[in-house]
């Protein structure tokens, strides 16, 4: 790699981003095969050399600091964001000193939960954000190797919709999913709760890294239980949370006939999978014959060697047909055995109130509350497009009419067409009830299956953004790489026109692809 003598915004610009992300993939894809093979030493020297690769330094530091969400949010330190030259001295930094980690102390904020209680996030410095994200990048494919088929949460080439779609295999007609009921298992206080052996003893890392992951989980524990929890808000908590309830899917599943036992020799096709985890979020499907019972003593027993237990309060078994609620969508089965998913009741509300937030806010006018809107109608309909919206258009008409009525009246007076800026700030996307196609059992993208997860990928999108993909075959327009990763794929117009839609002026490319197009123009900060 060519070494700048002088740190520049156009030196970090230029820095071969394309080469850091192939040497970090297939670095990644070694320890991945390595782990499945067996072969435990080989996967530790790999991630060895993973936290020595100046692409993986390079690639966290412009993860944390410039791709995240959270990108702005100040540790204890006070630093909301870094400019080149301070990025160029973390990766010297990092260099130096990822062998031995010591994690700063964490900057809590209480977040409002739903039954009005506060959880605490706990944020990392940037310095520890960046060192976290390269440890993440050599255990996550590591644990990908082991991590069960129906754990979906937090997961490379795995979402909610795969959850969604694993319930109506097991919950339609042909299932015969009028019969059944379910366990909506809730773990009280899961990341508070973790017991931090169970999570040392999991983890497939090198003296290093497990040094610097001990020390993370240090900085972050409640004074009162000084040996339990994972500091939500930090880039490697999710992670660390998998690695602990990995196994747990396990303790409930059954033979597809139903006088045979499950037994090592029994084939994969003959076992029904009956657990469907989120994180820290649980289904469990249960025939008739299933004792309830039962199976909640055995994930207590599983839970309590890791700290943890069974929140009695909100752990319920529910009938198919009675419809229970997971991941903001309510799944009922209709008394013709017909299998049904909807926007949960909560979820629409908290959509209503983002809306409602918006349109009354006198700050701005009609066209940058249009602006505001239209990623979180276009957000909130593409996680829903897998289920019955039909259940929605009353509200939804009531939500557009309101709209039209606020936008109307401030446009009055302004040349501005209310009917265009309404439909701007409610883009419509296509829904098709239950069409999902899962993930294929164990597969991952560290598998290097490049064919298979480009083309995965791409059919996640619709209309002008599929179009785009199938003429650049699968491949970012940006850098030539495939769409292989989680990264969101985004539409770049090229002549900068957003009402140009013609297909020479439109580009798929990656989320980050996309952001430094636009920074190409201007100094970065």
């Amino acid at each position: 790699m060519i070494r700048h003598s002088k740190h520049t915004s156009e030196s970090w610009k230029n820095l071969n981003w394309k080469k850091f992300r192939k040497n970090l993939f297939r670095l990644q894809c070694r320890v991945f095969k390595a782990v499945r093979a067996g072969n435990k030493r080989k996967a530790l020297s790999l991630q060895k050399l993973i936290l020595k690769s100046s692409s993986a330094r390079f690639l966290a530091i412009r993860q944390v600091s410039q791709l995240n969400a959270g990108k702005k949010t100040a540790g204890v330190d006070g630093k909301k964001s870094l400019n080149f030259k301070e990025r160029f001295e973390l990766e010297t930094f990092l260099k130096a000193n990822c062998n031995y980690w010591h994690h700063q102390k964490l900057r809590s904020i209480p977040i409002p939960k739903k039954d009005g209680s506060l959880r605490t996030l706990k944020i990392p410095t940037m310095a520890d954000r960046a060192w976290q994200c390269l440890a993440k990048y050599a255990l996550e494919p590591a644990h990908e190797a082991t991590f069960h088929a129906r754990s979906y949460g937090f997961r490379p080439g795995r979402s909610a919709h795969d959850a969604q779609r694993h319930l109506f295999n097991n919950l339609n007609s042909k299932a015969n999913g009028i019969n059944k009921r379910v366990i909506e298992l809730d773990i009280e206080k899961c990341f508070d709760r973790i017991n931090h052996n169970t999570i040392m003893e999991n983890l497939t890392a090198p003296k290093g890294i497990k040094t610097g992951i001990f020390r993370c989980l240090k900085a972050g524990t409640n004074p009162e239980f000084p040996e339990q929890g994972t500091p939500q808000g930090g880039v490697i908590s999710p992670l660390l949370a998998n690695v602990a309830l990995n196994g747990i899917e396990k303790l409930h599943r059954y033979h597809v006939n139903k006088r045979s036992k499950i037994t090592p020799k029994t084939p994969k096709k003959n076992i029904i999978e009956a657990s469907i985890r989120y994180a820290d979020d649980m289904v469990i499907i249960l025939r008739p014959e299933d004792n309830a019972t039962e199976i909640l003593e055995r994930i207590n027993e599983f839970l309590a060697k890791r700290g943890m237990k069974i929140s009695e309060k909100k752990t319920k078994i529910t009938t198919t047909t009675d419809g229970f609620d997971f991941l903001g969508w309510h799944f009922k089965v209709l008394k013709d055995g017909r299998f049904k998913s909807y926007p949960s009741v909560d979820n629409f509300k908290k959509f209503r109130q983002k809306i409602k937030n918006i349109v009354n806010c006198s700050n701005y006018g009609s066209k940058v509350k249009a602006e505001k809107l239209a990623p979180i109608v276009r957000g909130w309909r593409n996680y829903h497009r897998f289920c019955d919206m039909s259940a929605c258009k009353f509200s939804l008409w009531h939500i557009n009419h309101r709209i039209w009525k606020v936008f109307n009246k401030e446009t009055k007076n302004t040349k501005e067409s209310t009917t265009k800026l309404v439909k701007k700030a409610l883009p419509r996307v296509p829904y098709s009830e239950n069409k999902f196609v899962n993930v294929t059992g164990e597969k991952s993208p560290y598998d290097n299956d490049i064919t298979y997860w480009s083309e995965r990928n791409s059919k996640l999108y619709d209309n002008e953004t599929s179009k785009a993909l199938k003429r650049q075959n699968h491949s970012c327009g940006h850098c030539g790489l495939k769409f292989i990763s989680e990264e969101r794929v985004h539409l770049h117009h090229a002549d900068g026109n957003h009402n140009n839609w013609k297909p020479k002026n439109l580009m798929a490319v990656h989320e980050s692809c996309h952001d430094y197009i636009h920074m190409s123009n201007r100094v970065i900060p």
